[in-house]
């Protein structure tokens, strides 16, 4: 059994530490933001959602977002296997402010565009 690393004070007490510690990464925040547009999605819709991303590290990115309580995992015992992710209460709490940086991203990318930096 893994031992967790105890969290320093500074963390504790800060947070965007905290928030960022939960959502931060290359994948997190866009696993949660596809679930929200779709509501329900399958691990294979997921993968195809996020093709610069390997099947061990969305596995390992949904376990901690299901650890977090983000997110919620749904398995169906039938054959062949079927398993469903959708957004917690919690995950759900999240979608303003991703969807924030979701629009302050595009303009940001409109921008660079206009000035020939892209």
């Amino acid at each position: 059994m893994k031992n967790k690393p105890e969290i320093p004070e500074c963390i504790q007490k800060c947070g965007v530490e905290y928030a960022f510690k939960r959502i931060g990464g290359k994948y997190k925040g866009r696993i949660l933001w596809h679930l929200s547009l779709k509501t329900v999605l399958r691990y294979g819709e997921l993968s195809r959602t996020l093709p610069d991303i390997t099947t061990k590290m969305l596995t390992q990115t949904l376990r901690e977002l299901e650890e977090d309580q983000l997110i919620i995992r749904k398995m169906y015992h039938e054959v062949p296997p079927k398993v469903e992710y959708s957004l917690s209460e919690t995950g759900q709490e999240l979608i303003p402010f991703i969807e924030h940086l979701h629009n302050w991203g595009k303009k940001q990318l409109e921008h660079e565009e206009l000035a020939g930096l892209i």
